[in-house]
């Protein structure tokens, strides 16, 4: 009986502690130190939010950069990948479709290399960078759409881009939100 009761004054010593005490102390402690970061990334023009700099949107417009594709449709809630390996036959057909696209938006020819952040999905699905090859590769379409020369836009990506990490890890890369939402005020602006 005596270990029962110092088990359940335990339980619930722990539970207040890691259950209420910690999340509150780490909740405040992230409110102090990363609002931003804490509250989501929350990217805002005009007063109005228009998504996080954390999590992919699906732009489809000829006249903006469209990122990687989402196999949970860009939805936080239903964050993950296909699950189909790189031999499924559903995977391969997706795959082979999403290039045909990019190559016709792209007015690219049938044999062009797709940089692979345009066919293939995050293991999240919510991935909003892209590489600097597969920005670059849609600079032409975009600059088409926006009637701007293809130069500015190829300046404007390298502009955007961030760098690799500590200078050696992973690739440079472009959250494609705040690289469309640059675009969007060149063009109000003039």
């Amino acid at each position: 009986m005596k270990q029962l009761k110092i088990s359940i004054i335990f339980l619930a010593v722990m539970s207040l502690f890691l259950g209420i005490l910690y999340p509150l102390v780490m909740t405040l402690a992230a409110q102090l130190v990363f609002p931003g970061k804490a509250n989501g990334s929350l990217v805002i023009v005009d007063g109005r939010i228009v998504g996080s700099a954390l999590i992919g949107q699906g732009f489809s417009r000829p006249e903006y950069f469209h990122g990687r594709p989402s196999a949970c449709d860009y939805d936080g809630l239903s964050s993950g990948g296909s699950n189909f390996g790189p031999t499924n036959k559903k995977h391969i057909d997706r795959v082979v479709e999403r290039a045909a696209v990019v190559r016709k938006e792209n007015s690219l020819p049938a044999d062009a290399g797709i940089p692979a952040d345009l066919v293939l999905a995050s293991a999240s699905g919510l991935d909003p960078h892209i590489g600097l090859q597969a920005a670059l590769l849609q600079a032409p379409r975009v600059a088409r759409a926006r009637g701007m020369d293809t130069a500015v836009i190829t300046g404007l990506v390298g502009k955007c881009a961030e760098k690799r990490y500590f200078g050696v890890f992973g690739d440079s890369s472009v959250n494609v939100l705040e690289l469309n939402l640059i675009l969007d005020a060149m063009s109000e602006g003039g």
